[in-house]
C-alpha cells in the first residue's frame, strides 16, 4: 500500500476539480481493467457462450459503440457535460449489472452493446470536463489523467489475474460485479465537480461542425492509423516472444510491466512542452521514428540464442514507449488544440469514431504484418509509422488556415 500511495501522489494532480475527474478516472479504469481481462472467460465459463460467440459478440459491440460518440458529444456541448457524464457512468453500471443475469447470446449481446455505447459516449461528455477545468495547464491534466488510467488498468488487470487463477463462477462474477460498482463510485465522485454551463457557440456555427471539418477528418485518419501501435506490444508482441523467438516466455508479462511503468512515470514529462498545434504535429514526426526503431529491434530477436533475444526485446519496447509517450501527448494536444471549445465534445465523437475502427481492424493488420511476415512486416509497419508522423505537421498546418473550427 504505501507504493501504491506513492505513485497516486506522483500521478494525482493537487486538490480540487482536476483531483476529482482524476479519481474519478482511476477508479473508473480500475473496474474496466478487471473486467477486459477476464471479459472472454466470463463469457465461456459462466455464460456457456462459445469462443465464435464471444468473438461475435465483442465485434458488433465495438462497431455499435462508435455511433454513440458525436451525437452524445454535441449533447454534452449543449446540454452540459457533467450530467451528460453521470449518465453514461450510470448506464455503463447498470450494462455491467445485467451481464450478471446473461444465460443467452442474446443477453450477452445486448448488455455488452449497451454498455459499449455508454462507454464511447462517456469519452465524449469527458473531454468537455477536461478542457474547462484543465484550464491552463491541459497539457500536464491530460498527461496526468493518462498515467492515471494505465495505473489503473494495470492494477485491474492484477486484480483479474486472481479471478483467473481461482477460475471459479464465483470469482468471474465477482469481477463483473466490481466492475459495475466502479461506474457508480465514479458518478459518486463526479458528482463533486460543479456544473458546467455549455460554451455558446457562434450563431453562424454549423450543428455537425465536426463531421465537414476536413482539416480534423485527416488528422483523426492519420491519428488513427499511427494508433495501431498500440496492438503491436499488446497483441503481436505476446506471439511474437512465444512463436518466434527463443526468449522465455516470462518476458511477455515483463515487457508489458515495463511499457505501463515508462507511461505512468514519465507521460507527465513527455506532455510537458507539447503545447500547442505545432508542438503536437511534431510529436507525432518523433513518435514514428520511435516506432521504426523499436519495431527494428523487437523483429531483429528471432533467430537469436535465448539472452541476446530478451534485450533486444526489453531495448524494443523500451524505444517503442518512448514513441507511444510522444504519440500520447500529440494526439492529446491536437485533440483539444484543433477543436473550439463551444464543439469539444462532437470532436471526441469524431475521434473515437476513428478509435472504435481502428480497434476492429488493428488486430488482423498486426497478425498479417508482424506475424505473417515476420521481420520484414514488422519493418513495414514502422515504415507506415514514419510516413504518418512525417505527414502530420504539414496536416496540422493545413487544418490551422483551413478549418471552419479556425474561421
Amino acid at each position: 500500500m504505501p507504493i501504491l500511495s506513492r505513485l497516486l501522489r506522483a500521478v494525482l494532480p493537487e486538490a480540487g476539480p482536476q483531483r476529482v475527474i482524476a479519481l474519478s478516472s482511476f477508479v473508473n479504469m480500475l473496474g474496466s481493467g478487471m473486467f477486459m481481462v477476464s471479459s472472454a472467460l466470463f463469457a465461456t465459463r459462466v455464460v456457456g457462450l462459445s469462443v465464435a460467440q464471444v468473438a461475435v459478440a465483442l465485434g458488433i459491440a465495438a462497431i455499435v459503440g462508435m455511433t454513440a460518440g458525436i451525437p452524445v458529444g454535441h449533447l454534452a456541448d449543449r446540454r452540459g457535460p457533467r450530467e451528460v457524464y453521470l449518465v453514461t457512468l450510470c448506464v455503463q453500471a447498470a450494462a455491467m449489472a445485467a451481464l450478471v443475469a446473461a444465460r443467452s447470446f442474446a443477453v450477452f449481446l445486448v448488455a455488452l452493446c449497451v454498455g459499449e455505447l455508454a462507454r464511447i459516449a462517456s469519452v465524449s461528455a469527458r473531454a468537455p470536463l477536461v478542457r474547462r477545468f484543465g484550464d491552463t495547464e491541459l497539457p500536464r491534466f491530460r498527461a496526468y489523467l493518462r498515467s492515471v488510467a494505465n495505473l489503473a488498468g494495470a492494477l485491474g488487470a492484477v486484480a483479474a489475474g486472481f479471478a483467473v487463477q481461482l477460475d471459479t463462477r464465483t470469482a468471474y462474477v465477482a469481477v463483473v460485479v466490481g466492475n459495475a460498482a466502479s461506474f457508480v463510485v465514479s458518478a459518486a465522485i463526479t458528482v463533486r465537480l460543479p456544473s458546467v454551463a455549455p460554451v455558446e457557440a457562434p450563431q453562424a456555427a454549423r450543428r455537425w461542425l465536426a463531421l465537414r471539418d476536413r482539416g480534423y477528418l485527416a488528422f483523426t485518419v492519420l491519428d488513427a492509423i499511427m494508433s495501431i501501435q498500440g496492438r503491436v506490444l499488446v497483441f503481436g508482441l505476446p506471439l511474437w516472444i512465444v512463436g518466434h523467438t527463443s526468449a522465455p516466455r516470462w518476458l511477455v508479462g515483463a515487457a508489458m510491466l515495463l511499457n505501463t511503468v515508462l507511461i505512468v512515470v514519465f507521460q507527465v514529462r513527455a506532455g510537458r512542452d507539447v503545447d500547442g498545434s505545432a508542438p503536437g504535429g511534431r510529436a507525432f514526426r518523433r513518435a514514428g521514428l520511435a516506432f521504426l526503431a523499436g519495431m527494428a529491434l523487437m523483429a531483429a530477436a528471432t533467430g537469436e540464442p535465448g539472452w541476446m533475444a530478451a534485450v533486444l526485446v526489453v531495448a524494443g519496447v523500451a524505444v517503442h514507449t518512448v514513441g507511444e509517450l510522444w504519440q500520447a501527448a500529440g494526439s492529446m494536444e491536437l485533440r483539444f488544440s484543433l477543436v473550439p471549445a463551444y464543439a469539444q465534445g462532437q470532436y471526441t465523437g469524431v475521434a473515437s469514431l476513428g478509435s472504435g475502427l481502428v480497434n476492429v481492424v488493428a488486430p488482423t493488420v498486426v497478425a498479417v504484418l508482424c506475424l505473417s511476415w515476420g521481420a520484414p512486416g514488422w519493418l513495414l509497419l514502422g515504415g507506415v509509422f514514419v510516413l504518418v508522423g512525417l505527414a502530420m505537421p504539414a496536416v496540422v498546418r493545413w487544418t490551422e488556415r483551413h478549418s471552419p473550427a479556425y474561421a
